[in-house]
């Protein structure tokens, strides 16, 4: 199947065509059709699979056959992202499949001056994308009317219920329309998610294109079992040794993502990390920089990460393994996409061996386990770790550095 035969537009055949784009992604091929056709949606898809163009496209198509009058242009779309790096990027993606049409959009999101934002718009916008927090904000200051509105998306449904964001949503729904066309997408559907979805659809049509414990399948993951003095030293060794030249790393904690990031500067490697206690204007800078490659190595809280779409990223690093399961399916899920091939590499220590056995029992083929001289302790049974395990495991090849806080 081509854009072609879901999309009727040529305008925006021609703007996909020009990003690379040939052929939708299953979750394309299941989601236009039936938005096109007005209804409601609800899909459970992770990060990677194409779920912006699911509901962009079409709600381009639509808007641009309304022929609308340019002189009186009103909000019709809001789209609703847990994390100002999403906004941004589901923001970009409507420009660049709208070129040819004549639409305005923009996005607005918390922790940078209003100014600019509340400029576009009192010019008028056909298409908003926003956070939470600052769309009712400038609400409640009178910048944004919902009276015209035609089409609610919610993106990254879970990830607004884990960032606070449920009670906003609900003030939100109370404002907008009652008769429209609701797009909701989440990466995991717990109960909270599942009440939310069934309160605000009407009749929907379920899209399940992945399920979320199922990585990308050419992603190549492999482990290395580390004393957790060793961790920096053995990081820094892989993007060295192994050549990496683009890499997104994972840290647990803020104070972590800093750690790591300042000690590869140190080590002549160009990191830097973003985080929430980072500006927007830092943390914005630190992406582009990361997308356009003059940054070789990114290191980011799981929080921070949400809406990170860099194309052709070849090397996903777990400095610290998540102890939820399903985020570290949300991380090596940054590589691996479109089709391409990629590397998701984790460093684990004693004390996260049993986060890390939760995470092989989602997986469907067992992690390859590098034996690199490096490594300071062997795998062992999680319900039995006996207290000489890390002597036991210690390499002589590699002297332990006396204990601190990694």
């Amino acid at each position: 199947m081509t854009f072609k035969e879901l999309i009727s537009n040529e305008a925006i055949c021609d703007a996909l065509l020009t990003q690379g784009y040939e052929k939708p992604t299953p979750i394309q091929e299941q989601s236009i059709p039936h938005m096109l056709a007005g209804k409601d949606i609800f899909g459970c898809a992770q990060t990677g699979t194409g779920k912006t163009a699911a509901f962009a496209l079409p709600i381009l198509q639509m808007l641009n056959e309304q022929h609308l009058n340019r002189k009186d242009i009103r909000i019709k779309a809001l789209i609703l992202a847990p994390t100002r790096e999403l906004a941004i990027q589901i923001n970009d993606s409507f420009r660049d499949y709208g070129k040819g049409l004549n639409l305005k959009h923009t996005v607005i999101y918390g922790g940078v001056s209003q100014h600019a934002q509340t400029k576009h718009l009192q010019s008028g916008v056909d298409i908003l994308v926003a956070t939470p927090g600052r769309l009712m904000d400038l609400y409640q200051q009178g910048f944004i009317k919902f009276n015209s509105l035609e089409f609610l998306v919610l993106d990254e449904a879970d990830r607004m219920l884990d960032m606070g964001f449920i009670h906003d949503i609900k003030r939100i729904l109370k404002i907008i329309p009652a008769k429209r066309q609701t797009v909701f997408f989440s990466a995991t559907v717990p109960l909270e998610i599942s009440k939310l979805a069934g309160a605000i659809l009407n009749n929907p049509v379920s899209v399940n294109v992945a399920v979320v414990s199922s990585p990308a399948e050419k992603v190549q993951q492999s482990v290395y079992y580390v004393d957790k003095t060793n961790k920096r030293d053995l990081l820094t060794h892989i993007i060295k040794s192994d050549g990496i030249e683009h890499a997104l790393i994972f840290t647990r904690t803020k104070r972590g993502a800093d750690r790591v990031a300042k000690d590869l500067s140190k080590k002549g490697i160009n990191a830097e990390a973003i985080h929430g206690d980072k500006s927007q204007n830092a943390r914005q800078r630190a992406l582009e920089n990361f997308k356009n490659r003059t940054l070789r190595i990114l290191v980011a809280t799981d929080i921070a990460s949400r809406g990170i779409d860099v194309d052709k990223l070849t090397h996903v690093i777990n400095f610290e393994i998540p102890e939820v399961p399903e985020t570290y399916i949300h991380r090596i899920g940054r590589t691996g996409r479109a089709g391409e091939g990629g590397y998701a590499i984790s460093l684990v220590s004693l004390d996260e061996l049993s986060y890390f056995k939760d995470i092989k029992k989602l997986l469907p083929k067992e992690v390859k386990v590098e034996n690199h001289h490096f490594t300071e302790i062997k795998p062992v049974p999680v319900t039995a770790t006996p207290p000489h395990a890390r002597a036991q495991g210690r390499n002589n090849n590699f002297r332990r550095k006396p204990s601190r806080v990694a």
